[in-house]
């Protein structure tokens, strides 16, 4: 243990000396085997026997020895089996282990990126890039500071995630365990104050979940659905990209509104795009609904997209009509031995048939919900697979840019106000410039009546 460390934090001799006590083998917190989901982990202790063994020690109160159980956890000196992200004593059945003297924080270990960069690649293959958010931007951070390494941090991320699966399920649990309480201590969440940042003498709980740091995710996640929308259909814009073959909002051309008209006969290249961007921007196009159709045809399952088309007609048609419709849709589709039935599960039909009863707008939507999953996480990917759309997508135009032959230079009109000032100046310009009339002047002096000053 470094001189300097002890220096700066007296009490970490103190806080060791309580690790020692309570992990000794005869006056120490009981320790046993206990199982967690399906794997047993040996050595594991529960928050409530922790707790009391600091009342009983040290004879203090049950809400102090939480609070020394918390700054225990804090600091890395027992971590949690369970709940990874709230570093805190639960004084209930929750299991705990005391950490390895390894990650303690005397050894004083540079923490490292790069060997957060790896722990977080090893997470990245293990969990199949499924991550939690603030991890997913600090593995992307590090993956463009790093990217020059990045290729050895890979390689060690493997090795160690193929060396982990050679043990046993106990001790694999345990080891990714203490490492994540380690990395949890050291880079903590968005949110949560680090007590290796602020020490013993720290005024705020590390544990609070900060509204700072929740609003940070929220808007990070905001404004990166909003990048990511804007990339796609940046190309799909007429007012960001140029249409083909020419906008008609800016010229007088209106070929685009006759190739992109509902029922088209071939669609052009940019429409057909949409489609593959989500399951609701093909449904929202007349013309990508009636080539999926033909799909769904080929596969005998049409009825799932009749069904969406009735429901939706429901929904936005007319009140006079909405009882016939009703009726209408449930022989067709719901009833036993309906022409077109559609497959939904028993506890919807229920709630559908049920509703039906009394019919709605919406009465509907727990079916039609049903069978719009259906459709997005089966049939939709095989569409695009399938070769309806790529006969489409072969057969699809891409129109030439429209070149005008003659070129209109618009200029802006003068302002009336100029016009008439312009005006004034000519007169006044040739008034001054002619011959003048001095009879005329005299005659207009002579009318004007005299009036002598008075005295």
């Amino acid at each position: 243990m470094s001189v300097v460390f002890m220096t700066c934090f007296p009490a970490v001799c103190k806080v060791e000396s309580v690790m020692l006590e309570m992990q000794d083998p005869k006056t120490g917190v009981k320790s046993q085997p206990q199982r967690l989901v399906s794997t047993t982990i040996p050595h594991a202790i529960t928050g409530e026997d922790i707790v009391a063994w600091l009342t009983n020690c040290y004879s203090i109160g049950a809400e102090e020895a939480w609070a020394l159980g918390t700054m225990l956890v804090a600091f890395g000196y027992i971590y949690p089996l369970q709940d990874h992200k709230r570093l805190v004593i639960k004084p209930d059945a929750s299991l705990y282990r005391f950490q390895t003297p390894y990650f303690w924080p005397a050894q004083q270990w540079p923490v490292e990126d790069t060997d957060y960069a790896i722990y977080l690649a090893k997470r990245n293959i293990r969990k199949r890039g499924v991550l939690a958010l603030y991890e997913q931007v600090q593995y992307n951070s590090l993956h463009k500071w790093m990217n020059h390494k990045w290729d050895f941090i890979v390689m060690q991320a493997k090795e160690q995630y193929r060396a982990g699966k050679e043990r046993k399920k106990p001790d694999r649990v345990v080891f990714d365990c203490q490492e994540r309480a380690y990395w949890v201590v050291h880079r903590p969440p968005p949110g949560t104050v680090s007590a290796m940042d602020y020490g013993l003498e720290r005024m705020v709980d590390p544990n609070t979940e900060e509204v700072t740091g929740y609003c940070f995710l929220c808007l990070f996640s905001l404004f990166s659905s909003l990048v990511k929308y804007s990339v796609t259909y940046n190309k799909h814009d007429p007012f960001l990209a140029p249409c083909l073959p020419s906008n008609p909002w800016v010229t007088d051309d209106v070929t685009y509104w006759f190739l992109n008209m509902a029922n088209v006969g071939i669609p052009t290249k940019m429409r057909v795009e949409r489609w593959t961007f989500s399951f609701g921007e093909l449904l929202s196009d007349p013309r990508g609904r009636d080539d999926f159709r033909l799909f769904l045809k080929k596969e005998f399952s049409g009825e799932n997209l009749a069904f969406w088309e009735a429901c939706e007609d429901l929904k936005w048609g007319t009140a006079a009509t909405m009882n016939d419709k009703a009726q209408q849709v449930y022989k067709t589709f719901l009833t036993r031995g309906a022409p077109r039935w559609i497959n939904i599960d028993g506890k919807t039909m229920e709630v559908t048939v049920k509703g039906l009863k009394h019919p709605h707008r919406y009465v509907l939507d727990a079916a039609q919900t049903h069978i719009f999953m259906l459709m997005k996480k089966d049939s939709f990917g095989r569409y695009l697979k399938s070769p309806v759309f790529k006969d489409t997508q072969k057969r699809a135009i891409c129109p030439d840019q429209h070149m005008f032959s003659k070129k209109i230079l618009r200029r802006p009109s003068i302002s009336p106000i100029i016009v008439r000032q312009l005006e004034q100046e000519e007169r006044a310009r040739m008034a001054t410039s002619g011959p003048v009339d001095i009879t005329q002047v005299m005659s207009k002096l002579s009318n004007k009546e005299y009036t002598p000053a008075e005295s």
